[in-house]
């Protein structure tokens, strides 16, 4: 069994099948810089540029991931929807399905879209798959429960003809833990570039990284580290905590590294999806209930012909400890600005959110060079 990846990034996806045993033969990425990675990475596979261009699939293809453009799905892009100018392009993923039937598909996208427009995104995916006869079933899963130290909630989607997708996200699950308070005897992570709205707040970990500011400047996350220190990641910490390799994308220009690595899917994530494709377990007895027609999309559902259900289950199904951020420290992260941290200090003043004790304090005291710890 083979994979084809539409949409495939940096190949977050199919670096993580490759993981559960399977090969990928053929790759659909329209951007240059994200091209070049892939072609030094998967060098046997077949790599075209625009997916419209794509005419056929391999016979040997059984599975075809997808992690089609978010931008207009996403909290931080422009809200326009799946039919926004970037976002809309998963209509070729649906005539690649009806042309060419492949067994599985998995597609992967920002959380907020179960929620934007009344979750419209949503509905239209899952009805183009029962459309075609898909089975499906989606669950939000969080990079923080793979070993991670990032907070990455994403829709994970499996649709198949052949298998049952319940099998897939619902046959794992781990017992619920009491979530970390925020303060300063831990690492907090958080979004330097913002401070009026909201920072993403981390403990031990950072908020998710995304691909840069609105106007592609690389914005990666921040963290005060107990000793008051307060740092950003490189890009090789960045790789790790996607889980790639450091140096995956060493081939590309900083700007767009950062790019690439904030938009990527988080591999241990996808590779526990894939170990299941490959592997499936049985579906637990976890509560679930009938899902009307109009109702708020939950975060894990399913349909499976004989009509949706949502069900309960976290975005953690693996028992794993979550690596301390300290862990990913070494010397290639680099001090926050002072001009960076003036002006997160001035938006935080001017708004109305609440930080952890201590917080503001501590990086007005990292500002001026004063030790701070806890």
């Amino acid at each position: 069994m083979s994979v084809a990846g539409l949409f495939a990034g940096i190949g977050g996806f199919e670096l993580a099948f490759a993981e559960a045993g399977y090969e990928t033969v053929l790759l659909s990425e329209i951007d240059h810089a994200a091209q070049s990675v892939l072609k030094q990475r998967f060098p046997d596979a077949t790599i075209i540029g625009d997916v419209a261009a794509l005419v056929s699939l391999p016979s040997s293809v059984d599975i075809v991931t997808a992690g089609f453009p978010c931008q207009n799905l996403s909290m931080a892009g422009d809200k326009s929807g799946i039919e926004g100018a970037k976002s809309s392009v998963v209509s070729e993923l649906f005539r690649i399905l009806d042309q060419f039937r492949p067994a599985t598909v998995v597609i992967e996208n920002v959380y907020f879209m179960l929620h934007l427009d009344r979750g419209r995104a949503m509905h239209s995916l899952l009805k183009q798959l029962e459309d075609l006869d898909y089975h499906w079933a989606y669950r939000v899963l969080d990079t923080s429960g793979f070993g991670l130290p990032q907070r990455r909630r994403r829709v994970y989607l499996v649709a198949s003809v052949d298998r049952d997708p319940r099998e897939v996200l619902f046959a794992d699950e781990s017992p619920s833990a009491e979530p970390l308070l925020a303060s300063l005897q831990a690492p907090l992570g958080f979004y330097w570039t913002e401070g009026r709205s909201g920072v993403g707040t981390t403990v031990d970990g950072v908020p998710p990284i995304k691909g840069g500011s609105g106007v592609g400047i690389p914005s990666p996350p921040a963290v005060l580290f107990t000793d008051g220190s307060v740092l950003i990641p490189s890009l090789s910490a960045s790789e790790r905590l996607q889980g790639f390799p450091a140096g995956w994308i060493d081939c590309a220009t900083k700007r767009q590294s950062w790019r690439l690595i904030g938009n990527a899917v988080s591999v241990p994530v996808a590779a526990w999806v894939a170990s299941r494709i490959r592997t499936p377990g049985s579906l637990l007895d976890l509560d679930r209930s009938p899902l009307p027609t109009g109702d708020k999309w939950p975060d894990a559902a399913w349909n499976v012909g004989e009509g949706r259900f949502s069900i309960k289950a976290s975005g953690k199904p693996l028992q794993l400890s979550k690596p301390s951020i300290e862990d990913f420290r070494d010397s290639t992260w680099t001090r926050l600005s002072d001009r960076a941290l003036d002006g997160f200090l001035k938006r935080a003043n001017e708004g109305k959110l609440k930080f952890p004790a201590g917080f503001l304090e501590a990086l007005r005291a990292a500002r001026s060079g004063v030790s701070c710890t806890a």
